[in-house]
């Protein structure tokens, strides 16, 4: 600290003048009136001249400022406040004891310098005469440490915005602490560097800035935690008193201490009246960050990590993830690297490129940079080489570095070994999201075992959490983990992940299918890894929710158990899928999935689940207007049932043939159909097959004009499968029941019931069927007049319609577009009977 020196040495009219009248402020704010210090000073002042009175002063104003941090914050900026001279000390001895503070030989000392610890006789300035034009070499430097930001920045408009604004709602009492974390290469210190330049002006003590060294390799294999006060060392994180030492060091302090605690201290005390702002970079841990945290309420920490550090929420940390840029800001990053007018000529290539870099913006740039070096590359070129089958992580490399791959390895090393084996086995899974349940079953663990290493795989941000217990990968690290599962994991291991994973999705989806369709015949099922693991559902909305959501997930598992030779577990899945079929009427993936289960099962030589495929497909393609294929399905499985003399199948056969004719018009080939398998199913004594082909009949007898008789096959079908305790197709009955008695005549009771089955398919989650119970609502009401209600009744059903049957919305936007005319009469036509 030359302040001293300053307030004594300069002109009396000149800078000294100011730094005396400042100091004087100082003193008499921070120190009590008839104290040693303020003593001192008013004796000091009387005798500018005299030295041991600035020795004294400096004894007093050291030992106050080691307890009072405004004090020191004080001092140090005033140090900073005007131009500095060069200090030639001399030998002093303390004069509180033997053992002196001694400065001596031909040290200069420039700017604020604090010497702590075991200090006898405190700090001590020694003024030389002031040049009379000081050297601006001379002036005090605040810290301006921030990485430059490179120029190719595109995008993160909202996340900047939201930085803003937590700088502006800051309360005056604490100082902001921020965690900004995310995956590997997904821009975290580029837009917190871009941040904190833009709003240096707010911090006119300083930008510190130290990169933690959170992720370097560590070694080949996962490893635990890092010691956050182990030893320094360029192979790993940095410790907390290697970054507090380069942090005093560059505010001043040629002392530090060795001690961690006493560092930490005197960085608060330093700072504690600084408007200054820090960031840690790259942090591990939150033990790593904590003792960096400077004092006073007016500063401002970011942190960046691949890690979410949720322990710093106990420093009152504001937690902000940042993810992958969006396509458009993506397509932007490219162009800056490569040139608009290039991807202007090549944009359906460059979108490619970027849907394969799934926005990061380290694969981004790498991209970029790779066609910058070869100016003569197509970007169709880039793209082609990104899908092959060695990938972006390879494809991805600028002269030898395998940039992405080696970022992510960082990570990868320093995870526990069940965290490191859970994230290669979740990196072979077919599926778009993840829970604990997935994770169990693919280490074939409990739920309980597998909670830790997922929930560190989220703290590492190499997994995401994107909802209540809903999990998922990031493209590039999904390859990532497959790449690894691929080198660390044994080929058997990698198959029984997928057999164990395919088995508890058969379990569950089983799960699913007896509770939603409790009265529907179930085969059985094979599995060669039981599961014991909790369903992640409780009632028939979170069944059907479940089923929905998963079905892609679903299909992608058909596929793998069909292409690994798991005939019976692939048809299996299928067969335990069909209430998702049934209700959510996703017609691509319910004949997609039937013809890889029918082919599955012919490869099984089962032929009781040849059968089941064949008719549960035929609905499918009946229900999608592929009436003929339906009824090539049925025959085949007509011929097959007769030859097995299996007598339910047969009745299942005739009952889809004559659907198909129904669906078709021909209403007279249809009649025979279901009378012969109202026969056949008597006869086996299947109660619920003869009621679907009642409703079937009475649909006929609606088309026909014949309400009375419509009713009379309703009431009977109704009857039967409430006895039977199917409630869905109990709600079918019901709903056409309803609208049978309006076209009877009987408005009131008629519009009641269907009412009545609106409600039981809206608990269920059946979409397909609240569509067509809204849509007899909608036709009620026109006939009966109540043109406010149809409107009303018709537009719900075309939501509905528009998210389970392009075909059906299309019919529902015509009934719409009709309602000026006046009604034709009662309508069923262009509708399936399941």
């Amino acid at each position: 600290m030359n302040v001293l020196a300053r307030a004594f040495t300069q002109e009396p009219d000149g800078d000294g003048r100011r730094v005396r009248q400042e100091l004087s402020a100082l003193i008499g704010a921070e120190t009590s009136a008839g104290s040693v210090e303020s003593e001192v000073w008013r004796r000091a002042a009387a005798a500018p001249g005299d030295s041991l009175f600035r020795r004294l002063l400096a004894d007093a104003l050291t030992e106050a400022a080691r307890t009072r941090p405004p004090l020191m914050a004080g001092l140090v900026r005033l140090a900073r406040s005007s131009p500095r001279p060069a200090v030639q000390p001399r030998a002093v001895t303390g004069t509180s004891g033997g053992h002196g503070n001694t400065i001596d030989g031909a040290a200069q000392l420039y700017g604020p310098t604090v010497q702590a610890r075991d200090v006898q006789g405190g700090i001590h300035i020694h003024a030389a005469p002031v040049p009379a034009s000081p050297s601006p070499a001379f002036r005090p430097s605040v810290p301006r440490q921030l990485r430059s930001v490179p120029g190719h920045f595109a995008g993160r408009e909202s996340e900047l915005g939201g930085l803003d604004r937590l700088l502006v709602q800051k309360p005056g009492s604490s100082q902001l602490l921020v965690v900004v974390s995310g995956p590997a290469g997904v821009g975290k210190t580029t837009l917190v560097s871009k941040w904190l330049h833009s709003v240096g002006e707010e911090f006119p003590d300083g930008q510190m800035y130290a990169d933690l060294r959170g992720h370097v390799n560590l070694g080949t294999e996962p490893a635990g935690t890092v010691s956050a006060t182990g030893p320094a060392e360029a192979a790993g994180p940095a410790t907390p008193t290697e970054i507090l030492g380069q942090f005093l060091r560059a505010l001043g302090v040629v002392s530090v201490p060795a001690d961690l605690a006493e560092q930490a201290s005197l960085w608060r005390s330093v700072t504690a009246g600084l408007r200054m702002a820090v960031m840690l970079d790259n942090a591990f841990t939150a033990a790593q960050v904590r003792p960096l945290l400077p004092g006073g309420p007016d500063g401002l920490v970011v942190v960046t990590s691949r890690r979410r550090l949720t322990g710093l929420g106990v420093d009152g940390a504001v937690f902000r993830p940042l993810g992958v840029l969006d396509p458009a800001a993506s397509l932007e990053l490219l162009a800056h690297g490569v040139g608009s007018r290039r991807t202007a000529g090549e944009l359906r290539a460059a979108r490619e490129v970027v849907a394969l870099c799934a926005g990061l913006p380290l694969a981004l740039c790498l991209a970029s940079a790779r066609l910058a070096a070869r100016p003569r590359q197509s970007l169709r070129t880039l793209a082609d080489a990104l899908a092959r089958d060695a990938g972006p992580l390879t494809v991805l490399e600028i002269e030898g570095e395998a940039a992405v791959r080696n970022a992510l390895d960082a990570s990868y090393t320093v995870l526990t070994a069940d965290a490191a084996r859970l994230y290669r086995r979740l990196g072979l899974l077919p599926v778009g999201t993840f829970d604990v349940r997935t994770a169990a079953a693919a280490c074939g663990v409990s739920v309980g075992s597998a909670e830790g290493p997922l929930d560190e795989l989220i703290e590492a941000n190499l997994v995401e959490d994107i909802g209540p217990d809903v999990c998922r990968f990031h493209d590039l690290v999904r390859a990532h983990a497959r790449d690894r599962a691929a080198r660390d994991e044994s080929e058997s291991a990698r198959t029984e992940t997928l057999r164990r994973v395919c088995d508890w999705f058969l379990a569950t989806v089983t799960a699913a299918e007896e509770r939603l369709t409790p009265a529907q015949f179930t085969l059985p099922r094979d599995y060669l890894y039981p599961s014991d693991l909790p369903l992640p559902f409780s009632d028939d909305a979170g069944a059907l929710a479940w089923l929905d959501g998963h079905r892609l997930d679903l299909m992608a598992f058909v596929r793998i158990a069909s292409d690994s030779g798991w005939d019976d577990c692939a048809w299996q899945l299928v067969d335990a899928a069909w209430p998702l079929f049934l209700r959510r009427r996703h017609y691509d993936l319910w004949i997609e999935a039937h013809e890889i289960g029918l082919a599955a099962a012919r490869r099984a030589g089962n032929s009781t689940a040849e059968r089941q495929m064949l008719n549960s497909g035929a609905i499918g393609l009946d229900a999608a207007g592929r009436i003929d294929d339906a009824i090539v399905w049925y025959e085949e499985s007509l011929r097959a049932a007769r030859a097995a003399g299996d007598v339910r199948d047969e009745g299942q056969a005739l009952h889809g043939l004559g659907a198909c004719c129904r669906n078709a018009g021909r209403l007279d080939a249809a009649v025979p159909h279901l009378t012969r398998a109202i026969a056949a199913w008597e006869s086996c004594g299947y109660l619920r097959g003869v009621a679907l082909s009642q409703v079937v009949l009475g649909e006929i007898a609606l088309a026909v004009d014949e309400p009375q008789r419509a009713v009379a096959y309703f009431t009977r079908a109704r009857d039967t499968l409430t006895a039977v305790k199917d409630p869905h197709d109990t709600a079918r009955a019901l709903a056409f029941l309803g609208r049978a008695r309006v076209c009877a005549g009987e408005y009131a009771p008629g519009a009641a019931q269907l009412g009545e089955a609106l409600a039981v398919f809206t608990r269920s989650g059946s979409l397909h069927w609240q569509a067509r119970t809204l849509e007899m609502l909608g036709e009620s009401a026109r006939e009966h007049g109540d043109m406010i209600m149809a409107v009303d009744a018709y537009t719900r059903a075309l939501a509905l319609h528009e998210v389970t049957s392009p075909a059906d919305a299309d019919r529902m936007r015509d009934r719409l577009e009709s309602l000026e005319r006046p009604p034709a009469g009662p309508s069923q036509e262009g509708v399936t009977s399941e």
